[in-house]
């Protein structure tokens, strides 16, 4: 990757604080989404574990064909249970991973943009140095493509209805306050409306655009 050594701590971060609120989740929430929460944290380990900076440890190398082999089975699991979204991370870890393995000189025409070393010699993704972009630029803009997209639609759901504004100041004195309803069986604190974007399940969506911006700053930087 091209990143300063910091984009690659700050990835790291962010990836860790998602992959351990996803795993507790996982642990512990509702047994509904602990399969969803269980395979956002294997994703977000993984992704701190490839955004560290070469400067901090070298993995061995073997470490990019691990990747391969676990998020491959990952992607199949995926689509069998139709979690697209799932299968298009664990596709991009495994594309990125490739990357790192192999010399962009074996790539064919299409991926022969840079000069990019073997995983042996660079280690992780911190560490791949560079003259032009790494993989197959058509796959790369497909990915980044499909993160932008998600994390624009993903972020915007995260606002809740309630905190929308009037559409024009007409609106705004005309249209008088509809009263707060509680929610049966949910105390007098719980509104009705709101109560489904607040507490853990949003937490767990907000970790997903996290995971999403990550995601487009790897794709970025190969």
């Amino acid at each position: 990757m091209l990143e300063p050594a910091w984009v690659g701590w700050l990835l790291v971060l962010l990836c860790a604080a998602a992959a351990a609120y996803c795993l507790v989740r996982a642990r512990n929430g509702p047994a509904g989404h602990r399969g969803d929460a269980r395979g956002e944290g294997l994703m977000a380990l993984g992704m701190a574990a490839m955004a560290l900076p070469a400067s901090a440890v070298t993995p061995p190398q073997w470490s990019p064909w691990l990747f391969t082999a676990v998020y491959a089975t990952a992607g199949g699991w995926a689509l069998l249970r139709r979690h697209l979204h799932h299968a298009v991370g664990t596709f991009a870890m495994v594309y990125m991973a490739l990357a790192m393995a192999i010399p962009a000189d074996h790539l064919g025409p299409v991926g022969r943009t840079g000069a990019m070393g073997s995983m042996g010699t660079t280690a992780s993704m911190g560490a791949m140095a560079h003259e032009g972009p790494g993989g197959v630029p058509l796959l790369t803009g497909l990915l980044l493509a499909y993160y932008t997209v998600y994390v624009i639609g993903a972020g915007v759901r995260l606002v809740p209805t309630g905190v929308r504004a009037p559409d024009s100041v007409t609106e705004r004195a005309t249209v008088a306050p509809v009263p707060e309803r509680t929610v049966a069986g949910a105390g007098p604190d719980a509104v009705a409306g709101t109560s489904a974007d607040a507490g853990p399940p949003a937490v767990l969506r907000a970790c997903r655009v996290a995971m999403g911006i990550g995601m487009l700053a790897m794709l970025l930087a190969l």
